[in-house]
């Protein structure tokens, strides 16, 4: 699967629960039975808002991420849209 693409607008799984945590969050899916750690909270920041923001580069403006750190927020987005937690909105 090629990178997230953020100029399209993703959500939350609505099977997934987040658990927010000092390091971060814990997300658990409910359909997969997945959990995935986010030692981040600014990447914590840009899944919580990314159901308001209309894309995901949007949702990573919001929660203050330079130009240049977004590669790095688009591979951890990626991994968690190849575990489902994120899934792209339908149009």
């Amino acid at each position: 699967m090629p990178d997230l693409n953020l100029d399209r607008g993703w959500d939350l799984h609505p099977q997934v629960s987040v658990r927010p945590e000092p390091f971060g969050a814990l997300l658990y899916h409910f359909g997969t039975r997945k959990l995935s750690f986010l030692k981040d909270t600014t990447l914590l920041a840009v899944v919580r808002t990314l159901a308001e923001a209309p894309t995901a580069r949007a949702a990573c403006a919001a929660a203050g991420i330079a130009e240049s750190d977004l590669p790095r927020y688009q591979r951890a987005l990626s991994t968690l849209a190849k575990s489902s937690m994120v899934i792209e909105r339908a149009s």
